[in-house]
C-alpha cells in the first residue's frame, strides 16, 4: 500500500500548482499542508505536522522546501521519502532580502498586483514569459493567495534559519529536482543540498523554469511517481 503523499506549496502558489501532478496520481492519496495560517516557518511545519498521517512521503516546493528541512527537524521519523523542488537550503542574503522588501513596498503601497508582474522573469523562461497559460495560472495563483497571506509569507521567509548545517542529519531517500532556467534558485543552491544529505539525487528538468509541476507536469510526475514507488 503506498504511502500518503504531503504537498508543501510555496509563496504566492496555491493548491493550482499541485493539480496537474495529482491529475496523474489516480488512487493515490495526497494531501496538500496549509501554506496560508501561519507567519512562521515554525508555524508551517507544527501545522503540517499536526494534520499529516503518522508517516508520509513530504514533497515541498520553494517556500515549502523551507517547511520541509523545519519538519525534517522536528519529526524526521514520521517522513518515509524526502523530494524538494526549486528550493534553497540558505537563509536569505543581502540581495533577496532587497528583493522581497521591494515586494513588501509594494503591497503596502497599493500595488499587490505588480508583485507577480515583477517575479514573472524570475519563474519563466524567458520563451515562456508570453505564454497566455502561464502567465494566467501565475497570476490567478497570485490573486488566490492574496496581499495578507502574501505579507505573511514574506514574513515566514525572512526569519526562516539557515538549513545547512543540519542538512547531513537527513536520512531519508531523497531527490532534488530543479529547472534549469529557474531563475529563483540555482543550480548552485541544489548542489549545496546534494552534496550535505547523504545519497540525495538530483534530476534537471530542461528548459523549465521556477514552477516545474506547471511548466513539466508529465516529466515531475514521472520523477516523482519512481522516485516515491521504487
Amino acid at each position: 500500500m503506498s504511502l500518503p503523499i504531503v504537498l508543501i506549496t510555496g509563496q504566492l502558489l496555491t493548491d493550482a500548482v499541485w493539480q496537474p501532478l495529482i491529475d496523474q496520481w489516480p488512487g493515490r492519496e495526497v494531501i496538500i499542508a496549509d501554506n496560508r495560517t501561519d507567519d512562521t516557518i515554525e508555524g508551517f511545519a507544527q501545522r503540517l505536522l499536526d494534520n499529516a498521517p503518522p508517516k508520509f512521503v513530504l514533497v515541498g516546493h520553494a517556500m515549502g522546501g523551507f517547511v520541509a528541512f523545519e519538519v525534517m527537524r522536528r519529526a524526521p521519523d514520521r517522513v518515509a521519502k524526502l523530494a524538494l523542488i526549486s528550493t534553497l537550503a540558505s537563509a536569505d542574503g543581502p540581495a533577496q532580502t532587497a528583493r522581497r522588501q521591494g515586494y513588501i513596498d509594494l503591497v503596502e503601497n497599493g500595488q499587490f498586483d505588480q508583485v507577480v508582474e515583477e517575479r514573472i522573469p524570475i519563474l519563466f523562461p524567458e520563451d515562456k514569459r508570453g505564454d497566455d497559460r502561464l502567465l494566467t495560472v501565475a497570476r490567478t495563483m497570485a490573486a488566490d493567495t492574496g496581499a495578507d497571506t502574501f505579507l505573511a509569507q514574506q514574513c515566514a521567509i525572512m526569519a526562516r534559519i539557515d538549513s545547512r548545517p543540519r542538512l547531513g542529519e537527513i536520512a531519508v531517500p531523497t531527490l532534488l529536482i530543479w529547472g534549469e532556467k529557474d531563475g529563483i534558485t540555482s543550480r548552485a543552491h541544489h548542489d549545496e543540498i546534494l552534496e550535505a544529505i547523504p545519497g540525495a539525487r538530483l534530476e534537471v528538468v530542461p528548459g523549465v523554469g521556477h514552477l516545474p509541476t506547471v511548466e513539466a507536469p508529465e516529466v515531475v510526475a514521472n520523477l516523482l511517481s519512481r522516485f516515491i514507488d521504487a
